[in-house]
C-alpha cells in the first residue's frame, strides 16, 4: 500500500496564494489569439477555453508554477491498491451559487464527465475509470479497470468540479453559458468574439484574488493585438511574433515574458477514415492512403528553415509530437532528414511520378504565425511535386466543423499543449483509435498506448513509448515540425510570469499599483 501523499499546513501556505487584509482591486486584460469555442469544462480540449475556465473550475489536483502536482481540492490522495485510489477533500468550500462542495459533487462531476451520452471530449482520458464511489461526505475513491499510473497527471489537469445541484439535469448548452465552480473567479458575461469577464471570488478556500476583474478578449491579428498592448486596451497579449519583440522592449511600459511552451506544432496526417462518432469507416480516400505519399509529405518540409525565417529562431526544431520535458520522450529519435529528392522518387514509387494536389487545413490566429507556417509549409510541398493548397478558417469553425469530427483530411496543422507532462496525454488523443482527433488506425499501436497506459513499471513504460512513436514515425502519421516558444508581450503594471503550462492563472497576477 502506498502511504498518504500529504502536506504540512505551512507547506500550503508557501504553495498557495496567501489571504489579504485588502479587497480584490483592478482589471487586467488579456488578449488571446481566439475566442474559447465552449465554457463547459469537460467539453473542451483546447488552451484558450482552459485558461479561462481554470479560473472559474477547481480540479482536485493542480500543478504549481514549477510544474510539481499539488493538494487543491483534494487534500490528500492515495493508493491503496493498483487500481483503487483515494481522496481526502477539502472542507468549507462552497460553489459560486453557494452549494456546498463534497464528495457528492466529485461523483458527480467525475460521472458526467465519463457519461457516454453527453459524448465530452474528455471522456477518453478517463476510459480506465469504472467506477467513483462516495466514502464519506469528503472521502471519494475512484475505481480504474486496470492500473491507471497517470490518473493524477490526468486530475491536475482535467475533471472540473462542477456544482451538483445547478447542472444536474441540464444539457451541454446551458453548461456552455453558465459556469459555476469553486473558483477563485466567478463567471460575469460572455460576449462571442468580443470578451468573456470574470469576477474575483472573495471567499476563495485559498484566499482572495489580488486582481478584481479578468477580461479575456479574442484578438486573431498579432500585429493588432500588440497594437491594444502598445495602446493601453490589454495588459497581457499571447503569442507575440518575434518580429515585434524589439517594439515591446523598447517601450517604456511594456515587457517581454517569455518560456519554452509545453505545445508543439505538428501536421497529422490521415491515414483512416473515422466517423463523427469516431467509428472507424475504412482508409481514407486518395493519396495519402500510401504509406509512401505520406512518408514523401515529411521528406518534403524543411522545419528547420520554418523556425528560421517565419518564426525567426522562437521556437525548438523536434523529432516527435513530444517535448524533451515528456515522460515517455524517446531521446534517441532523430527528425527525419529533408530530402526533396526522396520525397519525388517516394511519388513516382507509389504512383505519382507527376506529383499530387491537396488541401492542407490550418487554424488563422490561433499559435503563433500559423498561417504564415502553414503557407511555409505549402510552398516547400510544391518544390517537390505536392501541389498543397492552404485552406484556412476561424478556430471555432475549425475545431468543431473539422478537426473534432474528422472533416480535415488529408492534413491539417495543430498544436498540442500536453501538460499531463506524460506521452499519453499526447499520444491517446490525438493517434489512438476512438478519440476525437485520431485519424490513425492500428491494432498494434493502439496496443502500445493501452500497455503503457495500464503498466506502473516506469521503465517497461518508457520502452513501450519508444515503440509507439517510432510506429507512428514509420507510418507517416505525422509530421513533427517543432516545440513553440511562448512569449506573452506585458504591461509593467502587471506581475505576470511566462509559464510552460501556457497557464493564465488570475491569482498568481497582481497589479504592481494594487489597482
Amino acid at each position: 500500500m502506498i502511504g498518504w501523499r500529504t502536506w504540512l499546513a505551512l507547506s500550503l501556505v508557501l504553495l498557495l496564494p496567501l489571504a489579504v487584509a485588502a479587497a480584490p482591486a483592478g482589471q487586467v486584460v488579456i488578449a488571446q489569439g481566439v475566442d474559447p469555442t465552449t465554457l463547459d469544462p469537460q467539453w473542451h480540449e483546447e488552451t484558450p477555453a482552459y485558461n479561462v475556465l481554470l479560473n472559474i473550475y477547481d480540479t482536485l489536483l493542480f500543478r504549481d508554477r514549477d510544474l510539481k502536482i499539488i493538494p487543491w481540492l483534494a487534500e490528500s490522495w492515495r493508493m491503496v491498491n493498483p487500481t483503487t485510489w483515494e481522496f481526502k477533500l477539502r472542507k468549507n468550500v462552497r460553489f459560486h451559487n453557494g452549494e456546498e462542495f463534497d464528495a457528492e459533487a466529485v461523483k458527480f462531476s467525475l460521472d458526467r464527465l465519463r457519461d457516454p451520452e453527453l459524448k465530452n471530449r474528455q471522456a477518453g482520458n478517463f476510459r480506465l475509470v469504472s467506477s467513483v464511489h462516495v466514502v464519506d461526505r469528503y472521502t471519494v475513491r475512484v475505481v480504474t479497470s486496470k492500473p491507471f499510473p497517470t490518473l493524477e497527471n490526468q486530475l491536475a489537469l482535467r475533471g472540473a468540479i462542477m456544482a451538483p445541484r445547478h447542472f444536474k439535469g441540464k444539457d451541454k448548452v446551458f453548461a456552455d453559458r453558465n459556469p459555476v465552480g469553486t473558483g477563485p473567479y466567478r463567471f460575469g458575461r460572455w460576449i462571442k468574439d468580443e470578451q468573456i469577464v470574470l469576477e474575483a471570488n472573495e471567499q476563495w478556500w485559498g484566499g482572495a484574488p489580488k486582481v478584481k476583474t479578468l477580461v479575456f478578449r479574442p484578438i486573431p491579428e498579432h500585429a493588432v493585438r500588440v497594437a491594444a498592448l502598445q495602446s493601453g486596451e490589454v495588459d497581457i497579449a499571447v503569442n507575440v511574433p518575434p518580429h515585434l519583440l524589439t517594439i515591446i522592449e523598447r517601450h517604456p511600459k511594456l515587457y517581454v515574458s517569455k518560456a519554452p511552451s509545453v505545445r508543439t506544432i505538428f501536421i497529422p496526417i490521415y491515414t483512416y477514415q473515422f466517423d463523427s462518432s469516431n467509428k472507424p469507416v475504412g482508409p481514407v480516400e486518395g493519396p495519402t492512403r500510401d504509406k509512401r505519399v505520406r512518408q514523401a509529405i515529411i521528406a518534403a518540409v524543411n522545419p528547420d528553415e520554418i523556425i528560421k525565417t517565419v518564426l525567426e529562431g522562437q521556437a525548438i526544431r523536434t523529432a516527435t509530437p513530444l517535448t524533451g520535458k515528456h515522460f515517455g520522450f524517446d531521446r534517441t529519435l532523430q527528425p527525419v532528414k529533408f530530402d526533396p529528392d526522396r520525397a519525388r522518387k517516394l511519388l513516382a514509387d507509389a504512383g505519382f511520378p507527376g506529383g499530387i494536389e491537396l488541401t492542407f487545413n490550418s487554424p488563422d490566429g490561433r499559435y503563433l504565425k500559423d498561417k504564415e507556417v502553414s503557407e511555409a509549409v505549402a510552398g516547400q510541398l510544391t518544390k517537390a511535386g505536392i501541389r498543397a493548397r492552404v485552406r484556412t478558417f476561424e478556430w471555432t469553425t475549425y475545431l468543431n466543423q473539422m478537426v473534432f469530427v474528422h472533416k480535415a483530411s488529408p492534413m491539417y496543422l495543430i498544436g498540442w499543449g500536453n501538460t499531463t507532462w506524460d506521452a499519453d496525454g499526447t499520444l491517446s488523443p490525438v493517434w489512438r483509435s476512438g478519440n476525437p482527433l485520431a485519424n490513425h488506425y492500428s491494432t498494434d499501436f493502439d496496443g502500445m498506448i493501452d500497455e503503457a497506459q495500464t503498466s506502473i513499471d516506469p521503465k517497461r513504460r518508457l520502452e513501450t513509448y519508444a515503440r509507439a512513436q517510432r510506429l507512428m514515425l514509420d507510418e507517416g502519421a505525422v509530421l513533427p515540425l517543432y516545440q513553440q516558444m511562448d512569449l506573452y508581450g506585458l504591461s509593467k503594471r502587471v506581475n505576470f510570469q511566462a509559464l510552460s503550462s501556457e497557464q493564465l492563472v488570475g491569482v498568481w497576477m497582481s497589479l504592481r499599483d494594487g489597482k
